[in-house]
């Protein structure tokens, strides 16, 4: 039996080493969770070594690379009130499990606290902290910080109950913003999302990340989400300040490039929020303006 209500999952993909560290940081938690790998096709050994080295851990082999989509497959094995989502390269600081579920048992609507994030080795706080420390949306009194528009898969601990309402990580979308599509709708339905201060999740970025792949499919993904769900003027206003300010160069023609071949399925899909719920996301649009984590560079 579980020691604590949730449960962690993780995604990775031919990362073996720094998944290997997140395992052994996760064993270490006095919470004890139980802990689901959806492992997306590595050829690095990845599933062998997890299972020599942690035979604990639920292992997922779908054998293929579900980018996102990973994490809905990993949910279906969950069977505890809340889910904690972390990559592969990040773990949950001692404590942050327990006082997250402590958070969410008292607040029935709040689908998810996302937690600060603090960079190793150097031990700094991620320039998206401030951006979610300071969320201009106005959100009720008894919310246990900051209401936020969205969260970070790698530092969220999330209602069961709220993603399977949501439906999971949207398999068109397959990994690069995807958490602002799920957002977005679970919050068309009255849940709320808020930052937590007094959590911690830790993160030591991959050197095998491909930063330019990442804004490929980031700056795509943002355009489809555009799409999918803001009315007419502000999906043509959104597109154009992407048009005018990301870097003109070819990982942004290529995002572009892949945007628009998607637009028969995003149109087909369509169905802009509510003028209330517009009104949030334009704010949110006008604050991640300034912000230092949302620039479309690498």
């Amino acid at each position: 039996m579980n020691r604590t209500p949730t449960t962690v999952v993780v995604i990775t993909h031919n990362r073996r080493a720094e998944l290997l560290r997140t395992l052994a940081e996760l064993r270490r938690l006095p919470e004890r969770p139980r802990v689901i790998v959806t492992d997306n096709a590595s050829t690095d050994d990845t599933a062998g070594a997890v299972a020599r080295d942690f035979p604990e851990t639920t292992l997922l082999r779908p054998g293929r690379n579900l980018g996102a989509v990973g994490r809905n497959l990993a949910v279906r094995h969950v069977r505890t009130p809340y889910v904690a989502f972390c990559d592969d390269d990040s773990w949950w600081e001692p404590g942050s499990l327990a006082r997250a579920a402590e958070l969410l048992d008292t607040r029935p609507r709040l689908a998810a606290v996302t937690a600060r994030i603090v960079v190793e080795p150097e031990g700094t706080e991620d320039p998206v902290v401030r951006e979610l420390r300071e969320s201009p949306l106005p959100g009720p009194d008894w919310l246990p910080g900051p209401a936020l528009g969205s969260f970070l898969a790698a530092a969220t601990v999330m209602r069961t109950d709220a993603f399977r309402a949501g439906g999971g990580f949207h398999p068109g979308l397959w990994l690069g913003g995807e958490e602002e599509l799920l957002a977005c709708d679970l919050l068309r339905q009255g849940w709320w999302f808020a930052y937590a201060e007094e959590l911690t999740v830790h993160h030591q970025a991959s050197r095998l990340r491909d930063s330019t792949a990442r804004r490929v499919l980031g700056l795509r993904n943002t355009l489809w989400f555009t799409w999918l769900r803001r009315p007419l003027l502000p999906a043509l206003r959104r597109t154009g300040h992407l048009i005018r300010t990301v870097p003109h160069d070819a990982a942004s023609a290529r995002a572009f490039a892949h945007a628009t071949a998607g637009l028969p399925w995003v149109l087909r899909q369509r169905d802009p929020v509510p003028p209330e719920l517009e009104h949030r996301l334009a704010a949110l649009e006008r604050a991640r303006r300034t912000s230092p984590a949302r620039r479309y560079i690498g």
